[in-house]
């Protein structure tokens, strides 16, 4: 069953669903652009990992190299000790802590063929990136790729947290694209996005003398709704998390669900 919404669906945000439509909108979009990016450009997924406590505090971001985690991971693993068979006491610890959540965020990278240069960078927001340490965390990897040749467009399809961007003029909406091009870093092409609001096609642009490729991002979600079957583990007789306005709670109801 499609989803009802005709753009952003709502109950996708919830914490239970949206690691998984992070990952497979990353996906989906890379999907959608490379035949068009092809020969020259290539899209590549980067992979990086941030430990986020409860309170929402960054610890830490990683680079990982697979292969020799794996490696290392399995080298221990195999690791044993002789049991000890002297009668054992248990104690009840002092303290029983939370450990730090690993979250896996993936940008979708555009990079030419010939030298492998960053074109354009793809990030789609995660709340990790719109909290506290999170927030700054991702302030800085954007700013590193400002500071740099490459294009950045922005996708966020969250309605909680604080938008790294500030800008002036920008009207009140529920989900936001950015654009942020290669030499004109002070004009920003903004899509503002209502729930209910279908999801615009929004352009990727590529080095000059190229023309921009299409990302139709309506297409990508409803195509990783299809494929992932979210229907079967929403319950719209609930409200989202979190909830929509009271005006928009009202429409929702008159949606076929």
């Amino acid at each position: 069953m499609p989803s009802p919404f005709p753009g952003m669906d709502p109950y996708l945000e919830s914490r239970l669903l949206w690691h998984d439509v992070h990952q497979a909108l990353a996906a989906q979009i890379r999907r959608q652009i490379a035949p068009h990016l092809s020969p020259r450009y290539v899209a590549r997924l980067e992979t990086r990992f941030v430990s986020s406590t409860p309170d929402g505090q960054t610890v830490s971001t990683l680079y990982p190299d697979v292969d020799i985690t794996s490696t290392r991971l399995r080298e221990r693993a195999t690791m044993t000790y002789a049991p000890s068979t002297d009668d054992i006491v248990t104690v009840t610890p002092p303290l029983v802590l939370r450990v730090a959540e690993q979250i896996k965020l993936v940008t979708v990278q555009v990079r030419d063929v010939a030298q492998n240069r960053l074109v354009t960078s793809i990030e789609i927001l995660f709340p990790v990136n719109k909290r506290g340490a999170g927030l700054e965390e991702y302030r800085d990897k954007r700013n590193k790729v400002l500071f740099s040749e490459a294009h950045l467009l922005e996708i966020d399809l969250l309605r909680q947290g604080t938008r790294a961007l500030v800008l002036i003029g920008l009207p009140h909406s529920d989900y936001c694209v950015f654009l942020t091009r290669a030499g004109r870093r002070d004009q920003v092409e903004t899509w503002p996005i209502s729930v209910r609001d279908p999801l615009p096609a929004v352009p990727i642009p590529l080095l000059p003398g190229d023309d921009d490729v299409v990302l139709d991002l309506g297409h990508a979600l409803r195509a990783i709704y299809d494929e992932a079957r979210y229907d079967l583990s929403i319950d719209y007789s609930q409200p989202p998390v979190p909830p929509l306005s009271d005006d928009d709670a009202e429409w929702a109801r008159t949606l076929d669900v």
